[in-house]
């Protein structure tokens, strides 16, 4: 197969962990009907980067996470099912009088999903206790911005050692891509937060991040519409792989970890977009952010079966 990954890239996450408790209803909640009957309920792992970091993790990656969370319940929950997922947790800290971040996700039959996400308390700001130079031994280094100042410490770290740089552009306030964007190679935002800090027209928006910021890509996820990006001045799209929705919630956190998995490896960046969306909509065929996500023998095979 053209593009297939070779090695084992080496992925620094960075970022937020969550612990997600899960209800899945055959609706959700509305002004007519305020109250339902789930049909299931689980308490899983979930935040941007460590979802990410599992992603790497399955597809064959050796990944660290680095993050902060309370040394309460849900911070060793988290810990303990990154830790099986064969990430390196040695420097995700638990800190003693701060709250971990707890989300309440509310999935319908059509996998459609509402997110209400506690960001944790009275956590450290200060980057000063990461290992920064461990970079010079990773392939590509992803960062959400919910820490800004550990995604700088690490993005400008990155940079002096020359690897590639990859934010997943999450809703977030305007500071704060303002300051991280200068230090990211490839920018991958969210549709409503490509939005909110660029405007609503996304080619427009796009060409404003890659020339203000720099960027060498500027992307932004569309769900089932795909993804749009520029690379060197040129703008290009890939729709999305049509499949039979479960459930969404996670399948950005993937798209992320499965790009951050091909670029460290050396693939090219339209390859990259291929393999990353391949493995998001392989996600989306199981219900929470974690169980669906692919290894790198199904993701292959997904890709000759669905060209």
């Amino acid at each position: 197969m053209n593009g297939h990954p070779i090695k084992a890239p080496k992925v620094i996450c960075i970022g937020l962990s969550a612990l997600d408790h899960i209800w899945q209803a055959d609706r959700l909640p509305d002004a007519d009907l305020s109250k339902v009957r789930a049909e299931s309920y689980e308490i899983k792992g979930g935040g941007m980067a460590a979802t990410a970091s599992v992603a790497v993790s399955r597809l064959g990656g050796t990944v660290c996470f680095w993050g902060r969370a309370g040394n309460d319940p849900a911070g060793h929950i988290m810990r303990e099912q990154l830790q099986a997922e064969g990430v390196d947790t040695a420097d995700f800290r638990l800190f003693d009088g701060a709250r971990s971040s707890v989300s309440g996700v509310f999935v319908d039959k059509s996998g459609e999903r509402h997110i209400i996400n506690f960001r944790g308390a009275d956590l450290p700001v200060s980057a000063d206790w990461l290992p920064l130079d461990e970079i010079e031994g990773a392939s590509s280094v992803l960062s959400d911005p919910r820490w800004p100042e550990g995604t700088m410490a690490t993005f400008s770290a990155a940079r002096r050692a020359g690897i590639a740089t990859i934010l997943d552009g999450d809703v977030a306030d305007p500071e704060v891509f303002e300051r991280i964007l200068p230090l990211t190679d490839h920018a991958v935002f969210s549709e409503a937060a490509l939005r909110g800090f660029a405007g609503a027209d996304a080619p427009t928006a796009l060409r404003m991040v890659e020339e203000r910021f720099a960027c060498r890509v500027s992307a932004v996820t569309l769900g089932e519409a795909g993804v749009i990006w520029r690379e060197d001045g040129v703008e290009r799209q890939l729709p999305a792989f049509a499949v039979a929705v479960v459930d969404t919630n996670g399948a950005g956190d993937v798209f992320h970890g499965a790009y951050a998995f091909a670029i460290g490896d050396g693939m090219q960046v339209d390859a990259a977009m291929k393999f990353a969306s391949a493995a998001a909509a392989l996600k989306c065929l199981k219900p929470d952010g974690r169980s669906g996500i692919p290894t790198l023998e199904e993701v292959i095979q997904f890709q000759r079966t669905h060209p």
